[in-house]
């Protein structure tokens, strides 16, 4: 079964509990969520395998450790997603990245796919899903399993907030998904939002309502 992994530094718990107020406006909430994003990749990326080369310092010559293994995609899923990418790519400069295009249909909750662009060898990659909110799983879920179609073997999902039922989902559907966190919310309310949550994230990134 997956883990989920909440990343509770308190940097990332003050930032998001600033995203979190109604008065935050889209400058700031958009700069936090950048922040946030790159502390979070620091967790993410902690097992990432290590080889030793040999190096030479200004003193002397040193055997010392770079990272090896598969390298990284960063995969957001559009439009909120996006508000991830500069965080990771901060960290992570030379990740190539995709975009999965999903949205939320109002009336069924139901994700509606209309766009995928991803990198030409995202099988060889390690797969980094990018959402800030995992609310009922389902587009996480679609996203995975589009990935997977493209024979996508490492993948992790990474959100700012989650609820409960989009915890669940994801981990029936794709057992061998790691989901990393920044809080575990309480629930989705009647129309699929999460409780506490932070409102629409892609309305406040953008400036959109």
């Amino acid at each position: 079964m997956s883990e989920l992994h909440i990343i509770d530094h308190p940097m990332i718990q003050h930032k998001l509990t600033i995203m979190r107020m109604k008065k935050t406006g889209a400058k700031d909430f958009r700069e936090l969520l950048t922040e946030i994003s790159m502390l979070m990749g620091y967790e993410l990326t902690r097992e990432l395998p290590l080889s030793e080369i040999e190096i030479e310092t200004p003193m002397m010559k040193m055997k010392s450790n770079v990272i090896s293994g598969k390298k990284l995609a960063i995969v957001p899923i559009l439009r909120a997603g996006l508000g991830m990418v500069d965080g990771l790519l901060s960290l992570l400069p030379v990740a190539k990245v995709g975009h999965i295009g999903l949205y939320r249909d109002h009336d069924t909750c139901k994700p509606v796919y209309y766009y995928c662009k991803l990198p030409f060898d995202i099988e060889q990659r390690e797969v980094i899903v990018c959402d800030p909110m995992l609310a009922t799983g389902g587009s996480a879920s679609d996203a995975i399993r589009m990935l997977k179609e493209k024979k996508c073997s490492a993948i992790r999902l990474m959100c700012l907030v989650a609820a409960p039922e989009g915890v669940k989902k994801v981990r029936e559907d794709h057992p061998d998904v790691d989901i990393y966190t920044a809080s575990y919310d309480v629930g989705l309310d009647e129309q699929a939002y999460i409780l506490p949550g932070l409102g629409d994230a892609g309305d406040r990134i953008f400036g959109t309502k």
